[in-house]
């Protein structure tokens, strides 16, 4: 139903009386107003639409939007300004009806009655706040209150609590304390004790201040007077006293230094305890007594590390002493019992050796002659060489046990004498080589490394070692084995040279536990060894005696069934001399260095292996052209191959080219053969023009090579190992120290016999004398007497050598002596002396050995 707006608001008439009037009007859907009441107002009795035609509408609002709510019945409030005052009016529909309910409020009503609220609720905001504010006051002064209470509370227990715990404490630690206290006194009394206990093996016990001189006794001594116990005295007046006193007379000078503060001091440096045991006198009754010191703190606890303080113990050790020295004295008589049997039995089989010698000599040699003798008929040589076999068997036997009475006498003696090495090794091989064809065993002999042709040392017993050692391995090897020696050179220090041997073979071996019994005497793996081989057991024993006493060692490694294999080290002096061969070519294999060039694989090992069989060294080089590399590489190290084995039917580059291509680059320093299987007459020319010195024809065998080689060196002219450059000895000044007139006279006409000029001096002090008087180079050697009056030749010599001179290490010293190759040479060669001629002095040896120890 449609409203007419007009009509109702025409129905409204508004009464303002006052600024807070609010009216009410309703009205039906035709205008027809219901009610109309006017609360008051400015405008009393105004119609509703004058005024709102008259407002003024604030933004957002204005009539035809009232009109339009009112016209459909919608719900609204709409604010504006009549005559200057906001008023507020507010619309509503009437549910059921087609009326709205009109509110027209003036909002300076509405801002008092906030205002009023807002002033309302603030008071009693304010009220509340200021009761809550005193409530929590009052609790909060309440719980300060109680906490604290409770804190004053909680600090007193604590506080007792506290004095509670500190009383607990102190009484647990007076306890403890109380307790530490009673074991410290229980182990001081358990240590009182022992030191009671301790020093009842002690006459008396001082208490010693070594800076200060003083002791203190405390334990004094009941058998002589003395201090008493807590007594003070001075120390070494004390002591003294005693001594010229009590202590016998033998003992008295040790005594007395063994007491001084400075020699407790040193012993105790390095020891807890020093004593000294000597004899006293009381009463007229003998006794053994000892003095102890030791140290109060240990020589680590000394700060400075000087003892200052010692205990010093007084004790009564007769009984043991005397049953020690009776003790002693029994294993003196025992000893000197079994040495005078043991000499006595050294004597007899000495003498019965050299008794059995005799007669075995004669039937040796009328064995041989008989043997020989044409007319001896071959049943009876037969029987005649078993005879010699035996002979020969027993006279080794003899020898054996000859040299074993020696060497329990101490008689045997190692000699120091030049010899040639190389003939000790050729006659061991002679003798070796022979056994070993003849039983069907391969004999092999190694040199490696440098080894020299002379040493100086004892050869007779170098080759008994050797012997008995090869012996054994031919003895023990069966057919078809194989025996090696091997000779290497170890180490070279100054003049003396280490040499090992090394001994094996593929016999029947030994097993592991008879190797430690090997070198004891009589020893034999078991009956049946004897028996089937034969052997007196002794020659073990006396290799190894032997290279013991040439300051050598042997040592031995063998299984049962495979074999045995020695090792023998010695130390022998290096010689001056070296061997003199053809136009002063030595040819020593261990030190030439051969290069084996051949493209056959297989010829160059077997090549290889004939020369180092021989001990010399050799490289390999499949082509011509390795060859040239290797050479130019020896060449730029200044290490020239001695040698050069080329074959002739090579590919690429043949022997003769290689060789000319070698001689543009080494010139003559090598020597080069060819070696090959075919002729070479066709190319002999064109071999030599290209600098081949000479052919070897396959197969290659060391003793042609080396001859070869020897021939090509002295065809160049120059030597193939070092020459030994000989000083000249003409107008060169010798001392000789020689105490026998005789003697000199005859060694100074030595000398003068090659115009040197000696000067005599009658013992080695004035030999020394003599020495120093002059400046250093005067003298160009020294001859030395060893046995002379005043100073001998060795002590002499040490003079010499110790002398702060230039000189004194390298002037040659030469011992003369009548028996240079005794026991004491050893002792000579440590003090400095550098070789020795026996006398009668063999003036071509004398002239020699200077010419190769002076400085040339």
């Amino acid at each position: 139903m449609a409203i007419d707006m007009s009509e109702m608001l025409a129905g409204v008439s508004m009464d303002y009386q006052s600024s807070d009037t609010t009216f009410s009007n309703l009205y039906t859907g035709e205008g027809v107003p219901l009610t109309n009441q006017v609360l008051g107002g400015q405008a009393s009795g105004t119609n509703l639409l004058e005024a709102l035609e008259k407002a003024s509408f604030e933004k957002g609002y204005s009539l035809e939007q009232v009109k339009e709510d009112f016209a459909q019945g919608r719900r609204g409030i709409v604010s504006f300004d009549y005559n200057g005052i906001p008023e507020t009016l507010s619309y509503a529909p009437v549910g059921g009806t087609n009326w709205l309910m009109t509110y027209l409020i003036r909002e300076s009503v509405i801002d008092e009655q906030i205002n009023t609220i807002s002033r309302g609720i603030i008071t009693r905001s304010v009220a509340q706040s200021l009761l809550t504010v005193l409530v929590l006051m009052g609790m909060f002064f309440y719980i300060f209150q109680q906490n604290k209470k409770t804190a004053h509370l909680q600090l007193e227990k604590e506080t007792a609590d506290t004095e509670h715990r500190i009383k607990q404490e102190e009484m647990e630690h007076r306890i403890a304390l109380q307790e530490e206290l009673l074991s410290q006194k229980e182990q001081g009394q358990q240590q009182n004790r022992m030191i009671r206990a301790l020093s009842s093996d002690y006459r008396s016990v001082y208490y010693l201040e070594l800076d200060k001189n003083s002791g203190v006794c405390y334990q004094e001594r009941t058998d002589l007077p003395g201090f008493k116990t807590g007594e003070s005295f001075p120390y070494l007046e004390a002591v003294t006293a005693y001594c010229n006193q009590y202590v016998m007379e033998p003992y008295r000078e040790e005594f007395l230094k063994f007491i001084q503060p400075n020699a407790v001091r040193k012993g105790l440096e390095e020891n807890l305890v020093i004593s000294y045991r000597y004899m006293i006198s009381v009463n007229g009754r003998e006794s053994w007594e000892i003095v102890k010191f030791a140290g109060v703190r240990h020589p680590d606890e000394r700060e400075d590390h000087i003892v200052h303080t010692v205990g010093a113990c007084f004790a009564d050790v007769d009984a043991e002493t005397r049953k020690s020295l009776e003790q002693q004295q029994a294993l003196s008589d025992a000893l000197e019992t079994a040495e005078q049997a043991n000499r006595a039995k050294t004597a007899f089989l000495s003498n019965m050796s050299h008794e059995i010698r005799t007669p075995m000599n004669a039937i040796i040699g009328l064995d041989n002659i008989a043997i020989n003798d044409p007319e001896t008929p071959e049943k009876t040589r037969g029987y005649l060489k078993k005879i010699g076999a035996s002979a020969n068997h027993l006279l080794n036997l003899i020898n054996d046990i000859l040299d074993m009475s020696r060497i329990e006498s101490g008689r045997l003696s190692i000699k120091n004498e030049e010899f040639s090495f190389s003939e000790l090794l050729q006659t061991v091989n002679t003798m070796f080589s022979g056994q070993c064809m003849d039983k069907g065993l391969e004999y092999l002999c190694h040199i490696r490394g440098e080894v020299d042709d002379y040493y100086i040392g004892d050869m007779m017993k170098l080759r008994q070692v050797l012997i008995n050692i090869l012996g054994n391995a031919v003895k023990f090897t069966p057919e078809g084995g194989k025996v090696e020696l091997t000779v290497e050179r170890l180490a070279q220090f100054e003049n003396q040279t280490t040499l090992r041997f090394t001994i094996a073979d593929t016999g029947i071996g030994m097993s592991r536990e008879f190797l430690p019994r090997l070198f004891d005497t009589f020893a034999q793996e078991d009956s049946s060894t004897t028996s089937r081989y034969g052997s007196s057991g002794l020659g073990m024993a006396i290799t190894k005696n032997i290279v013991e006493m040439m300051n050598g060692n042997i040592e031995v490694e063998s299984e049962k069934g495979v074999g045995t294999t020695f090792y023998v080290k010695v130390t022998l002096m290096n010689a001056s001399r070296h061997e003199d061969g053809e136009e002063s070519i030595v040819i020593s294999p261990s030190e030439m260095s051969v290069l084996i060039v051949d493209d056959d694989p297989v010829a160059c090992e077997h090549a290889k292996l004939v020369l180092e069989k021989a001990g010399i060294a050799a490289d390999l080089a499949s082509s011509g052209a390795e060859a040239i590399e290797k050479v130019k590489l020896r060449h730029a190290r200044r290490e020239p191959y001695n040698l050069i084995l080329l074959d002739w039917q090579m590919p690429e580059m043949d022997g003769v080219e290689t060789a000319r291509r070698i001689r543009e680059i080494i010139s003559h320093e090598s020597a080069i053969i060819i070696l090959t299987a075919y002729r070479w007459d066709d190319v002999l020319e064109e071999a030599l023009q290209a600098g081949v010195d000479s052919f070897i024809p396959k197969p290659l065998f060391v003793a042609t090579v080396l001859d070869e080689f020897k021939s090509a060196m002295k065809r160049k002219g120059i030597t193939a190992g070092r020459k030994q450059e000989k000083a000249e000895l003409r107008g060169r000044r010798i001392l000789l120290a020689e105490d026998v007139q005789i003697n000199a006279e005859i060694m100074s006409m030595v000398l003068q016999a090659r115009e040197m000029e000696a000067d005599l001096a009658e013992n080695g002090k004035i030999a020394v004398e003599k020495y120093e008087s002059h400046e250093p180079g005067y003298y160009d050697a020294i001859l030395m007497d060893m046995r002379m009056p005043e100073m001998d030749g060795l002590e002499a010599t040490r003079r010499i050598r110790a002398a702060d001179r230039p000189d004194a290490q390298i002037i040659p010293i030469i011992a003369l002596t009548a028996n240079a190759f005794d026991e004491d040479v050893q002792r000579s060669l440590q003090a400095g002396l550098n070789a020795h001629l026996s006398k009668p002095v063999e003036p071509e040896n004398l002239y020699s050995t200077l010419e190769s120890l002076i400085k040339a």
